[in-house]
């Protein structure tokens, strides 16, 4: 990638539709229930509880729908990659069942709503399909085959692909669909602020204080005080003793918009095998088009990310040819210990603070049963579901084992971020370009941006000490413990993390950037700093 020539990765979504704006929350305020978070799931459960009468807030750290939701494939469907079979064994069929019922449920609602507030949001019944292109994978497709079976969903086994990919076999869940997220939920916003409902954006929640009521404390310095609180920002942003750092990860994935050279299949496609690809086809300026994108890995631990990029293009070149490449995005999306989304009470003796989280790339209807979950819970009432979902819920297998290979896996890193020799040097940089480097005998973080001035961080994670990495693609450092995420000058762009990485201190106080002329002289006359 030509580093003169980067430009933030763009989301299709965000594109191509106007969003509402909203004040930032400046003054203290009440409510029945506050809401924090701005995607599917925040803005479907202000919604709903709206719906009951409640007085609803709603925060935003940042925009609306700016977030994991913006970045979706946006594919509305039960068919969660090779979930069914490995419920069964760790679950059991009747919560196998549950979960297909759960999706199902959510599913039927964005529907109902669409049709009840006729939204038009390029909304399209396709199946979804599962594919394999090894022998491995036809058998795993073969065993969630029959899940499918003893869980009563409607599927079937394809031994072709309508497009140039040899498959040895496909999965089809028959009767699911696709969407443009963003269309549907802004009428959902529409509808919530009719109903009274309001939005405060760039307003960061950043602690709970429980009393006897609970006050929510926001980086402007305005609290909002309420019966219940529901959080729905992607990683809790109140932790309520709940651990959810050490049970859950985070992995980003990739996904690229083309005019296709081929003609454009039906359906949508999901590979089982590695390197994963997902396939789907929409809407953009009345022209058919396809979503192309794959290659998810933990955050923070792949290569270079612009080789992600890279590796879609090829695939999308080879299989349909590309005509035109429109947009090109990546996502971030955490998965818990057993696959299952955290959706409920934060603890099990706390009934007032619900989150909901971990949905594992499958946002749009986790998103959405999050919400309906959670309203009937502020309501009283009970649901079939619930226990499937609840938070404090730990199956000793596979949780277990995740647990136990999370935390390594974080320990591994935590040692290995320390021990690092580095070589390259600040002041080697390019325009636009972010590396770890050696700054007077110690890690750093370096960025030269387009003014040629370099800004230096410590790489230690605010959250809990491991050492980020620079990923190329989004310009931003990432941590592989826990998936924290910050932008070339510090900022916390996603959590857990809540404190900026560390500036390095210049000569001057003031002083926020350095030149590389300026690092040549420091570095000769170290005594300064």
């Amino acid at each position: 990638m030509d580093k003169q020539q980067w430009t933030k990765p763009q989301p299709m979504w965000l594109e191509d539709t106007s969003l509402p704006s909203f004040n930032e929350l400046k003054e203290d305020t009440s409510a029945d229930v506050a809401v924090i978070g701005g995607g599917i799931t925040g803005i479907t459960t202000a919604y709903l509880l709206a719906k009951q009468g409640k007085q609803v807030i709603l925060l935003d750290s940042d925009h609306l729908l700016n977030g994991t939701t913006g970045h979706t494939t946006a594919k509305v469907t039960a068919q969660h990659g090779l979930i069914y079979y490995e419920l069964m064994k760790h679950f059991g069929t009747e919560d196998a069942s549950l979960y297909y019922q759960a999706q199902m449920s959510a599913f039927s609602l964005i529907e109902e709503l669409i049709q009840k507030y006729d939204i038009s949001c390029d909304w399209k019944k396709e199946d979804a399909l599962l594919y394999a292109t090894t022998n491995k994978g036809a058998l795993k497709l073969d065993q969630e085959y029959e899940a499918y079976r003893k869980i009563g969903i409607e599927g079937s086994l394809n031994e072709s692909l309508p497009f140039d990919v040899e498959a040895k076999k496909a999965l089809v869940m028959h009767n699911q669909a696709r969407f443009h997220p963003l269309k549907y939920l802004s009428a959902l916003i529409e509808e919530f602020t009719k109903l009274g409902g309001e939005i405060y954006e760039n307003t960061k929640a950043i602690d709970l204080k429980e009393g006897a009521k609970l006050e929510i404390h926001t980086g402007s310095g305005a609290t909002v005080t309420c019966d219940k609180a529901v959080s729905c920002s992607h990683f809790p942003f109140y932790d309520g003793k709940g651990f959810y750092f050490s049970r859950m990860y985070a992995e980003r994935s990739y996904l690229m918009a083309i005019e296709p050279e081929r003609e454009i299949p039906d359906g949508m496609y999901l590979s089982v095998d590695e390197p994963k690809r997902t396939i789907r086809t929409a809407e953009y300026n009345g022209k058919p088009i396809l979503l192309v994108g794959g290659e998810s890995h933990k955050t923070g631990m792949g290569v270079n990310t612009s080789f992600h990029y890279n590796a879609i293009e090829e695939f999308a070149a080879q299989t349909f040819g590309i005509k035109k490449k429109l947009f090109q995005w990546s996502a971030q999306d955490l998965t818990t210990l057993d696959k299952v989304p955290y959706i409920g009470p934060i603890t099990r003796r706390n009934d007032r603070v619900f989150i909901a989280t971990g949905f594992r790339k499958w946002g749009m209807t986790n998103g959405t049963l999050a919400a309906q979950l959670i309203s009937q819970s502020v309501a009283g009432e009970d649901s079939l579901f619930h226990s499937l979902f609840k938070p404090s819920r730990f199956k000793t297998d596979p949780s277990m084992k995740q647990f136990l290979s999370q935390n390594f896996d974080v320990a591994v890193h935590l040692v290995e971020g320390k021990l690092e020799l580095v070589a390259d040097r600040p002041q080697n940089l390019k325009k636009g370009e972010g590396l770890v480097v050696q700054w007077k005998g110690e890690r750093a973080g370096a960025f030269k941006d387009e003014e040629d001035q370099i800004h230096l961080l410590d790489t230690t994670c605010t959250h809990m000490g491991c050492e980020v990495e620079w990923n190329d693609a989004e310009r931003t450092w990432d941590c592989p413990c826990h998936g924290s995420r910050f932008s070339f000058d510090g900022t916390v762009v996603e959590g857990p993390a809540d404190q900026p990485l560390m500036k390095i201190a210049f000569p001057y106080p003031e002083q926020q950037q350095i030149t590389s002329d300026e690092i040549n002289a420091e570095e000769e006359q170290p005594d300064q700093i």
